[in-house]
């Protein structure tokens, strides 16, 4: 998140206080303060049911530093992939002459006549929504409370790329979703709707899935207690509105593949970035550091897909910078500067088409930005203007509260668009001249692997552990790109007496075997060692690998800083290297298949700012990450991948903590129903003005049960030579807002805001508003009924 979290939630997180003695008053809020969270705790384990958990398939005789030969047999308790083959052997001989083994054939939609003369690849691609609920439900990113989505500024969406060799037969999937982050139970359940469907075509090794890292997209899919908490519930709504999106984006580019060519170009993007911990990056030996010219990775890598027309197909773009643009202010869902910038391509290329529309696809996923702000014009104290760019981010007058990053534009909307243009401008450029063909035979490799037990070999001789889950003190203090709130500083290196005791007395105290494993780190919350309701992180993670041809993509599960990802990168490249598999391009996918938080380098890790912190398996996490994809990289090289073990597999909880705020029905006012204008339109409106209108709303929750209506609004021009209204905009256009204002007793407002922009053409217009509100008659269950109303025309003039 901007980082996991820009701060601790309200019910996990807690805040760093002077040494000093109590006045009785504050003595009596803080007796307060304890209860409360004390009612809080019961209350939340009193409506969690204990019972009908699905439990770790733990296979104790696996050691990560060796791969055993045999994997345990499916029990009934297993996830719902327990029964899948763990590993993809690879398709065909690779060009260094490493012998392959060819995978089973396999049912497809594809063409079976021979390929004579063709080197590309069958290659589809979709999109689908995925946008979920967009009101009553927390954004998840910042971990803010209160920051509740309360209307739409652009649907979020599921991009998805097939890639198979020219028979079919062995394939990958990369998807990238506009949310925070792939949770585990969302990749699972995402795997067994596919294996349902498809059988053992898309499998847990040769699927990638992808999280843009937006915080402006709901939560509430997680399911190990942290998240459920920060999301403040976990709601089925949104967690099954997001998974069928995932679903469909991959059948759409199953159903729609053909044969086709990739091109690969890289080239350094400016103006987009800075480094949000310079100080923790600046611990890095000099000698390392001395081998780059920015503490950011600028490199963005484009892939480029076209058919054998040279017509194009899709884009998929890796760049390293937080989307974090829309502040924690923000209360629209929205895919924030990297969607911004897959919404300009797309418009670029399916000219005619409304946002969400067209058959071509530009994915601008994620990748090392652990350390990396799109908010350039740094870190400033917010009450004085003076720079807090400091070892604590923390400001003479007011503390670490007042620093803040700012954007480069005149509020968030405006960053977000010159960030996300500039990184636009640059994939279009690298598109434009990419020449070089990727070729070669696909491969993948996958492991689960417990990263609470790995052993990591710092020389031929020497050894250390990875740790169970923790979050250091300056985890509360969040970033500059998004505060704590409650006084912490990053770079804590001292426990605080005060809130170790209400850590203790509510959740208990940290081992002195976690305690020793994470130092220098104090502990604020040992989550390796806090099971109820449910495990608080995961201990099971994905480690993968597929290749396509020379390129490599890494499946991070987590946010590696900028040196992490070098570190990294580096490693794998050198590994493949050493099998005979040189020049190799490995691209770090960020925020993949299950979310640990971040990825510092040991050296980082001393300084203890935000993302050291957050590292929670403990200093040594970045070379255990090292050592398991070399391990991969080694599989796929020498053509031993069938070798590997599947690892222990992960749990899938059935009972979890829900979220808290009621479906009630909706109402309208006396005399009036849904959809009725409240507030009408000017009669005419200029180009750059804002027209807005208000309706009677209803919940806008209700659209992610009901699906009956794709938009909450459309902005209509009418065409007066075929007497038709024609949609110009909709909810996933950039110039369109919807709010949703929140009344008493099931009341509500809805408003719509048109940005009227300088390309708009003179005519009539009008904006409709399309919705669904819940009833429930007496003795009888709920029904959610779908409606829409109409504006009053207006009149667009260009002067």
């Amino acid at each position: 998140m901007t980082g996991g979290f820009e701060q601790a939630s309200a019910a996990a997180g807690l805040g760093e206080m002077a040494k000093r003695s109590f006045s009785m008053l504050e003595m009596f809020l803080i007796f307060l303060l304890v209860m409360m969270t004390a009612v809080t705790v019961a209350l939340l384990s009193l409506l969690f049911i204990t019972s009908g958990t699905i439990e770790n398939n733990r296979d104790s005789g696996y050691s990560t530093t060796q791969s055993p030969q045999a994997t345990q047999s499916p029990q009934a308790n297993e996830s719902p992939l327990a029964t899948q083959d763990s590993t993809a052997p690879r398709g065909s001989t690779l060009t260094q002459g490493h012998m392959a083994t060819r995978m089973s054939p396999v049912t497809s939609t594809l063409e079976t006549t021979p390929f004579q003369n063709f080197s590309g690849y069958q290659i589809g691609v979709g999109r689908a929504d995925c946008t979920g609920q967009v009101a009553d439900i927390t954004l998840m990113g910042y971990g803010k409370s209160g920051q509740y989505a309360r209307g739409i500024l652009t649907r979020l969406y599921s991009r998805a790329f097939i890639m198979a060799e020219p028979d079919g037969s062995n394939r990958m999937v990369f998807v990238s979703i506009d949310i925070g982050m792939v949770s585990q139970r969302l990749r699972l359940e995402v795997l067994n709707r596919l294996q349902m469907k498809y059988g053992s075509l898309y499998r847990k090794d040769n699927v990638i899935l992808s999280g843009t890292h937006t915080h402006s997209g709901p939560a509430g899919y997680f399911q190990y207690t942290l998240f459920v908490i920060a999301s403040e519930g976990y709601t089925n709504r949104t967690f099954e509105y997001i998974v069928s999106g995932i679903v469909q984006s991959i059948e759409i580019a199953h159903t729609n593949m053909k044969r086709g060519r990739i091109l690969i170009n890289k080239g350094n993007v400016d103006g987009a970035q800075i480094n949000r911990s310079p100080y923790s990056y600046l611990q890095n030996p000099q000698s390392e550091r001395a081998r780059y010219s920015s503490n950011t990775d600028k490199e963005m890598i484009v892939l480029k897909m076209v058919d054998l027309n040279g017509d194009d197909l899709g884009l998929i773009s890796w760049f390293a910078v937080h989307p974090v643009s829309m502040n924690n202010s923000n209360h629209l869902v929205n895919s924030d500067n990297m969607g911004y910038a897959s919404y300009l391509f797309e418009q670029e290329k399916n000219k005619g088409y409304l946002p969400g529309e067209g058959s071509y696809v530009a994915a601008f996923a994620s990748s090392n930005l652990g350390d990396v702000s799109p908010n350039t014009l740094g870190p400033h104290c917010i009450n004085t203007g003076e720079s807090c760019d400091n070892p604590n981010s923390s400001c003479p007058i007011g503390g670490p509260n007042m620093c803040i990053a700012m954007g480069p534009g005149q509020d968030m909307f405006d960053s977000t668009q010159i960030i996300g243009r500039i990184i636009y401008q640059k994939a279009k450029e690298l598109y434009a001249s990419a020449s070089q063909e990727v070729t070669g035979p696909l491969a993948s490799a996958h492991q689960w692997v417990n990263m609470t037990d790995v052993t990591v070999w710092l020389n031929s001789t020497h050894t250390a552990k990875t740790c169970k889950p923790a979050l250091g003190y300056s985890f509360a203090a969040g970033t500059i790109d998004g505060v704590g709130g409650l006084n912490f500083s990053q770079g804590a290196m001292e426990e605080n007496p005060f809130w170790d005791t209400i850590r203790n007395q509510l959740l208990g105290s940290p081992s002195e075997e976690i305690k020793e494993c994470h130092k220098p780190k104090p502990i604020l919350l040992h989550t390796g060692e806090m099971l109820r309701p449910n495990p608080w992180h995961p201990e099971i993670v994905d480690v993968q690998i597929i290749t396509v041809g020379s390129l490599a993509i890494t499946a991070l599960p987590g946010e590696f800083t900028t040196m992490s990802g070098r570190r990294f990168r580096e490693a794998v490249q050198a590994e493949f290297a050493s099998y005979g598999m040189q020049n190799m391009t490995v691209v770090t996918s960020g925020l993949c298949n299950v979310y640990t938080h971040y990825i510092t380098t040991y050296e980082e890790y001393q300084a203890q700012r935000y993302e050291a912190a957050s590292t929670i398996y403990g200093p040594h996490t970045l070379s255990a990450y090292i050592q398991l994809f070399r391990a991969l990289a080694k599989a796929i090289a020498t053509d031993s991948v069938a070798n590997l073990s599947s690892g222990p597999e992960p749990p899938f909880f059935k009972q979890l903590i829900t979220n808290l705020i009621a479906n009630i029905m909706d109402r309208a006012p006396t005399g009036k129903t849904f959809g009725d204008v409240l507030q009408p339109l000017e009669p005419k409106y200029r180009v750059g003005e804002v027209a807005e209108v208000t309706f009677v709303g209803a919940n806008p929750k209700n659209s992610a049960e009901n699906r009956t209506h794709h938009t909450f609004l459309t902005v209509e021009k009418y065409e007066a030579t075929s007497q038709t209204w024609q949609i110009v905009h909709n909810d996933a256009s950039w110039e369109t807002r919807f709010y949703w204002h929140k009344g008493l007793l099931g009341q509500s407002n809805a408003t719509i805001r048109w940005h009227i922009p300088e390309t708009a053409q003179p005519g009539s217009y009008r904006i409709r508003y399309l919705g669904h509100y819940r009833k429930q008659d007496f003795l009888r269950p709920a029904v959610i009924l779908s409606f829409e109303s109409t504006s009053s025309t207006f009149e667009v003039v260009t002067t």
